[in-house]
């Protein structure tokens, strides 16, 4: 696995945010945006994992303020996305703080909290007026197709699946979430490579259709 350097500017859309009180009592800061805001690609995370403040590039959103920066996740994502073709997208969470789970590692975001974070996500979309949105994973595509209305009854089936978004104004492209990605490449009937030449032939496409 290719190494990138960990981005350096995030984009803040509020100095504090105090809608959920729980994520508020755990988190370390706001996991914000990163990345080219002329960006044709946007990904969208689930929400930052507890992190590790003692690593030396890799701490994580709940450590860096910035999306996908995480050891396992970060580095996963941003791998199958440069050799895909697309070395620099914007990376986004759908929850923007660390859901502690009180044993050190990370929970599912509740309704709640994905509902107060709809409206940054968003301004995001709306700010970089990407072409595609890659959302990662069953909560981050709920949260996207929330803006939209539209509601899903199996995930997998939307796995690599283009979804107009006609008031995003956006198309968007669903994938595994990278922490299960190799579990469940296979039970698509990919293999990561299978899986990464479909990646690159979607996003090939749809870039191309609305240049």
């Amino acid at each position: 696995m290719a190494t990138y350097p960990v981005p350096a500017t995030k984009h803040e859309l509020t100095e504090d945010c105090r809608r959920c009180p729980a994520l508020v009592a755990d988190r370390e800061c706001i996991s914000w945006g990163n990345g080219p805001l002329d960006a044709d690609v946007v990904v969208i995370g689930e929400a930052p994992g507890a992190g590790d403040p003692d690593a030396n590039r890799w701490q994580g959103g709940n450590w860096t303020g910035l999306a996908y920066t995480s050891r396992h996740s970060g580095r996963t994502i941003r791998d199958l996305l440069a050799k895909a073709g697309y070395p620099d997208p914007y990376f986004t969470n759908a929850v923007k703080c660390f859901p502690a789970d009180g044993e050190g590692s990370n929970r599912e975001p509740t309704a709640d909290e994905r509902a107060n974070c709809r409206s940054y996500l968003r301004s995001e979309i709306e700010t970089i007026e990407p072409v595609v949105v890659v959302p990662t994973g069953k909560h981050a595509t709920k949260s996207l197709f929330a803006l939209e209305g539209i509601e899903i009854d199996g995930f997998l089936d939307t796995v690599l699946t283009p979804v107009e978004c006609p008031t995003l104004g956006v198309t968007a492209l669903p994938l595994l979430h990278p922490s299960y990605q190799n579990i469940w490449i296979s039970r698509l009937g990919h293999t990561p490579e299978s899986y990464r030449d479909a990646l690159t032939q979607q996003l090939d496409t749809l870039t191309q259709r609305q240049s």
